[in-house]
């Protein structure tokens, strides 16, 4: 008997404790990695069911490649429901998506961009990110 309950505790709880540390682990380094750089950052505020988003996400995938040397990425799913996810959305006030944050080399905020915007203006703002 003391057997089977055993066994059914370890089915139970095994799985929850092993879903928490793995889920807690991703959380943290997901955000954490880019948050220390001395580079230039980008922190991007998105989701997958917006239509600007995607724009954004189109721009990005062409204007950023000539820059993932110099500048640094961080995006940021709107609609996880990760502690750490709504920390940034708080820290930054984002109140609509998409929102991008330009941050320069020293960690201040230069720029903030709510909405799609054009690509040539997009990749002019990259450029004078220092």
């Amino acid at each position: 008997m003391k057997k089977n309950i055993i066994i059914v505790l370890l089915v139970l709880i095994l799985p929850i404790f092993a879903y928490m540390f793995l889920s807690s682990s991703k959380d943290d380094n997901s955000m954490s990695v880019n948050a220390k750089t001395t580079k230039p950052q980008i922190i991007k505020f998105t989701s997958e069911m917006c239509l600007d988003c995607q724009t954004m996400n189109k721009i990005m995938k062409e204007v950023y490649p000539a820059y993932k040397d110099k500048i640094a990425l961080t995006e940021i799913q709107v609609q996880d429901n990760k502690p750490s996810t709504q920390e940034w959305i708080k820290k930054y006030n984002v109140t609509l998506v998409p929102t991008i944050i330009l941050k320069n080399s020293q960690g201040e905020q230069v720029r903030r961009i709510e909405g799609a915007v054009d690509k040539n203006v997009f990749e002019g703002y990259l450029k004078g990110l220092k």
